[in-house]
């Protein structure tokens, strides 16, 4: 048994299937070979089950998309995000979601199939019951029995600009299926619809919001049907219309194809976006909307298959391989292709470009990608992760400035802090960003030395004026927001601990590329976290425009913390560990309080209780708290302080207590996944190799979870063309390191380097039920940032 317990998973759909090239889901995606799997393995697909978080507000979603897919064809219940496990009607399935956000977004284009007589133009009255009995997804693939209108099945597939959909009808002469173009997840402004001949249907759609309000943006379909229409109509607000050919509107909107199915129950549909124009719609249907459902299934699985099969694991119970492939599967989600199959794309500058020689994307959640999933996928996906950092810098020179927390063609500045620091400059370390070195350093220079002008719509480091003459960014509670979204002077405290972390990953940047004055002088501003440390109490704490300390003194209650409190942001220190401690007292006051952050002593005595029942308090509940918060990006990284304390065995038990907390059921997410943040967390961590520094090349090490784990790499990037990790027997009583050697050479560090990556065939754990001495020597913890040029 794995010391990972689990309950029984539900909801698969297993299948042999054609296995197709993965060009056939329409994804320009390139992907190396992976290892043959072990004898007797079957599809890694398999193990994979899309429901997992679609309960208690992980917000994934379970329809169906192909790796990074503009397309993800998905229903919608309710729930502000989309889908809720626990909602028992779905209102349609709409192509665009975004995995595990916390806020409404996407839902565009709900379509759904009925019967009789169209007498209901909103999707929550006309929604349709179904049963989980007979509901079923696995990666790219998903299928429900709708209960209302006489028993409806709805199976959904997709690639990467289209989603296609099968419906079974009864027999009956009004077969619907509606196109709501007027409702979505977030805010319509606008909406077009038009009927183009007897099989298709075209509209565009503008939007906005996400959390609050933003500006607005269009998207374009186009839905071709594989046979014609008995009729058709168009409805606006209440009022339907029969055979009216299109009509523009805000508000309730949409249109109806109806058909005979009392000899032929079977209706496809296809429907291809864009974000361009309703020719690169048309485009993207023609280049992407052939071949049958099924032909296209096969490929969507064929394409997941191929990713899946990048990281082959041995050891650990099906459950615990479940609920990891499921996590290594949520990551590939996103960020997501942006430009059409011509290669065209809209900018931030409302103007149509085109992306020439590589792929653009979109959906940047940085603020919680930047710590986790852009690691991971610079490691398995670093052809794509190099065209996401290009993209990125797209945004920069169409529009001016440098995203924060971008969607589709507009900033929403949602978070606070500089994640596209870290993010670009993790591309960079990487060796993602050859020949782009300085066209990014550019970028990034302007951003940490400057502020967005008002007529901009991204905040950027809204508060770097006063950051840089004062040393910290002010709370100003209360002040008046200037732009949508969120401001820096709320959350003084926690953003001048990002602003400090951006700027030690910009300084190591500089110092490679041969800028020493920058270099010294973003050195010098990433100790700027030591400006908010209050001796009074121990910890960090807001600051006011004046400079006093302000809010409770109590860290569990202070203030200016973006979703957390000053216990929570205290290791957000990655830069500077050593001097981060030695503030507080040096390593043994440092591992005091660690342990009373992590309830340590509840933890070894019940791992999963302490997890579930101390640490966590519900998805949404970031304050008010003393303890580590495994469900928040803030803490992602805590586990891996143990490592400068020199308790490298404590980071590996809290780790896998945290671990517990991912499962293989609807439940089976720590808060929300944030487009694969927290998924990637559960795969680096269960592989015992975790990126420690944001935006630098180092790993941490912790025990793994697996007795094997084979990556195979990009040789592009990785000579080798693959990576071993080893930990035999490893196991809930057998679970501290002995001993560590790479390529057989021992090696006492608790961290590794990209080049380590690079270079080496195989990283060797040797495992036992006690800690050992370990990486416990005083040079063995990743160093800080500013000291770890030419190690």
């Amino acid at each position: 048994m794995s010391w990972l317990r689990r309950r029984p998973g539900r909801h698969r759909l297993r299948t042999a299937g054609a296995v197709l090239a993965a060009a056939l889901a329409g994804s320009t995606l390139t992907v190396p070979a992976a290892h043959a799997a072990p004898p007797g393995d079957g599809p890694l697909a398999d193990l994979v089950n899309p429901f997992i978080g679609s309960r208690n507000d992980g917000n994934t979603y379970p329809g169906a998309a192909v790796p990074f897919g503009m397309v993800q064809l998905s229903p919608d219940t309710g729930h502000t995000t989309g889908y809720d496990y626990d909602d028992d009607r779905i209102r349609g399935f709409s192509s665009v979601h975004a995995s595990g956000v916390g806020c409404g977004l996407g839902g565009d284009l709900p379509v759904l199939p009925t019967t009789g007589d169209i007498t209901e133009t909103d999707y929550a009255k006309y929604a349709s019951a179904y049963r989980h009995d007979d509901e079923s997804a696995r990666p790219g693939y998903y299928r429900v029995g709708l209960t209302s209108y006489g028993g409806i099945t709805a199976e959904l597939t997709a690639t990467a600009r289209t989603g296609r959909q099968r419906y079974t009808f009864p027999a009956t002469d009004k077969a619907n299926v509606l196109l709501n173009a007027g409702q979505s997840l977030h805010r319509t402004v606008s909406t077009r619809v038009e009927v183009l001949d007897s099989r298709t249907i075209r509209t565009a759609l503008t939007g906005r919001g996400f959390c609050q309000d933003t500006e607005p943006y269009t998207v374009y379909t186009i839905t071709r049907f594989d046979r014609p229409f008995a009729s058709y109509g168009t409805w606006d607000g209440d009022k339907v219309t029969a055979g009216s050919r299109g009509s523009t509107a805000s508000g309730r909107h949409g249109a109806y194809a109806r058909f005979d199915t009392r000899k032929d129950r079977t209706v496809e549909a296809t429907t291809a976006l864009s974000y361009v124009d309703a020719a690169g719609a048309t485009r993207n249907l023609h280049a992407e909307g052939g071949g049958s459902f099924d032909r296209t299934r096969a490929a969507a699985d064929a394409a997941w298959e191929r990713r899946l099969g990048l990281v082959r694991t041995q050891g650990g119970d099906r459950t615990l391989r479940r609920t990891f492939y499921s996590s290594l599967y949520r990551s590939f989600l996103a960020p997501n292709i942006g430009s059409d199959a011509d290669g065209r794309y809209t900018g931030w500058d409302r103007k149509i470009h085109r992306a020439n020689g590589f792929t653009y994307y979109q959906n940047w959640s940085l603020w919680d990608t930047y710590r986790t999933q852009a690691q991971l996928l610079a490691l398995l996906a670093p052809r794509e992760s190099r065209d996401m950092a290009l993209s990125v810098l797209r945004i920069d020179k169409e529009s001016g400035w440098l995203p924060k927390w971008g969607y589709g063609t507009v900033e929403t500045n949602i978070m606070t802090g500089d994640p596209v620091t870290p993010f670009l400059t993790n591309a960079y370390q990487q060796g993602l960003l050859a020949g782009h070195e300085e066209e990014v350093y550019a970028a990034l220079r302007k951003n940490a030395d400057g502020v967005p002008p008002a007529g901009s719509p991204a905040l950027g480091r809204e508060a770097d004026a006063e950051y840089l003459k004062a040393g910290f960014v002010p709370y100003l509670k209360g002040r008046p927001h200037t732009k949508p979204g969120d401001s820096d002077f709320d959350h003084g405290a926690s953003a001048t601990l990002e602003y400090a972390l951006s700027d030690a990953m910009l300084a190591q940047m500089a110092r490679d590329l041969g800028h020493p004055a920058d270099a010294g002088r973003y050195a010098a501003r990433a100790q700027n976290y030591r400006r908010i440390f209050d001796r009074s109490t121990g910890f960090f704490r807001a600051r006011d425009a004046e400079g006093a300390f302000t809010g409770p003194a109590d860290p569990a209650k202070s203030e200016g913390f973006h979703e957390g409190t000053a216990w929570q942001y205290q290791w957000l220190v990655p830069q500077d560990l050593p001097g981060m401690i030695g503030l507080i007292g040096g390593k043994d006051a440092a591992d005091r309080r660690l342990d009373s952050f992590f309830a340590y002593r509840q933890l070894l005595a019940d791992p999963e209780k302490t997890a579930r029942e101390v640490w966590v308090n519900g998805p949404y509940d970031y304050y008010n708290a003393d303890k580590y918060n495994p469900q928040n990006e803030p803490d992602l990284i805590a586990p891996y302080t143990y490592l400068s304390t020199g308790r490298p065995w404590k980071t590996t038990d809290v780790v896998h207590a945290a671990l517990t907390l991912f499962t293989d059921t609807p439940s089976g997410m720590t808060g929300n996944d944030d487009l694969g943040t927290m998924s990637a967390w559960m795969v680096l961590s269960s592989i015992g190799v975790f990126p420690v520094q944001p935006g630098t090349d180092s790993w941490g090490l912790s025990t793994p979870v697996f007795d094997r784990v084979d990556l195979t790499l990009d040789r592009r990037y990785f000579p080798a063309g693959h990576f071993t990790v080893t930990a035999p027997g490893t196991s809930s009583a057998d679970r501290y390191i002995q001993s560590v050697r790479l390529d057989g050479a021992a090696r006492d560090r608790t961290y590794l380097t990209t080049g380590d990556l690079r270079t080496g065939r195989e990283l060797a754990f040797s495992v036992g039920p006690k800690p050992s001495r370990w990486g416990t020597g005083d040079r063995a913890a990743p160093p800080p940032v500013g000291a770890s040029a030419g190690r």
